[in-house]
C-alpha cells in the first residue's frame, strides 16, 4: 500500500538571535508533513497493516525532504522527532500505527544512524489543528541540549478521514544551552543513551 497524499509540506526554522545575543551558527530545525488519507476511516479494523506500510514510505520520504530542507549531509543531522494528528473518523492506534512499527527505520537511514529511540507524539484533531513534534538526540538520549520541540500545522488537515504526519530534524540543540548534562562533542552513541 502506498501513502495517498494530499499535500507536503516542508518548513525550516532558523534562530538567529535569542535573548539579544548572536547565533553563530544559527540553530535550524526542519519539520516535513504529509497530509494523507486514512484507509481505516469510519471502520474499525482488527489489521492495521496498511498504515504500518504507510509509516514505513512516509519515514524514508519526511526524513529525506526535512534533512534536504537543512541542505546538511544525512549524517550532519542531530536529532529528530516523529508525531501524527488523527482526523475525527479515524482513531489514535491509526497514528501509532503509523509512527511506531516501521517509520524508524527509513528515518534512521535518512539521518544515518540513529541509535536513540525516535520521540513521538500523536494526537486527534480537525482543520489546523497544532501538534508539537518532540526533538532528541539522534544517538544518544542523555543530550539535555537536544531537548526541544517543534510545531507542526497544516492550515486545512487533518480533515475527518485524513492523518497528518511529521518528521522533523535539526542540525544544532537549542539555541544557548546551559543546563549541563552529556554534551554532543561527548557521546558515543553506541547503547542511544550515552
Amino acid at each position: 500500500m502506498s501513502a495517498n497524499i494530499r499535500k507536503l509540506i516542508v518548513q525550516v526554522d532558523e534562530t538567529r538571535k535569542e535573548m539579544g545575543r548572536d547565533i553563530t551558527p544559527p540553530t535550524r530545525r526542519a519539520v516535513a508533513i504529509a497530509v494523507i488519507a486514512n484507509p481505516y476511516a469510519g471502520r474499525y479494523s482488527e489489521s492495521l497493516d496498511e498504515l504500518i506500510a504507510i509509516g514505513e514510505e512516509l519515514g524514508a520520504l519526511l526524513g529525506q525532504k526535512a534533512v534536504a530542507a537543512l541542505g546538511i549531509e544525512p549524517g550532519d543531522v542531530q536529532s529528530y522527532g516523529k508525531a501524527a494528528i488523527v482526523g475525527e473518523s479515524g482513531e489514535l492506534e491509526h497514528a501509532a500505527a503509523i509512527l511506531h512499527p516501521k517509520l524508524g527505520a527509513p528515518l534512521r537511514v535518512a539521518v544515518e544512524k540513529g541509535a536513540a529511540l525516535v520521540p513521538s507524539a500523536k494526537k486527534r484533531g480537525t482543520l489546523g489543528t497544532a501538534i508539537d513534534v518532540p526533538l532528541g538526540h539522534k544517538d544518544a538520549a542523555f543530550v539535555r541540549s537536544h531537548f526541544d520541540a517543534i510545531e507542526a500545522r497544516v492550515s486545512d488537515a487533518p480533515r475527518a478521514g485524513e492523518i497528518v504526519v511529521a518528521v522533523a530534524v535539526t542540525d544544532s540543540g537549542r539555541p544557548l544551552p546551559r543546563i549541563g548534562g552529556l554534551q554532543h562533542s561527548e557521546i558515543k552513541g553506541e547503547d542511544g543513551l550515552r
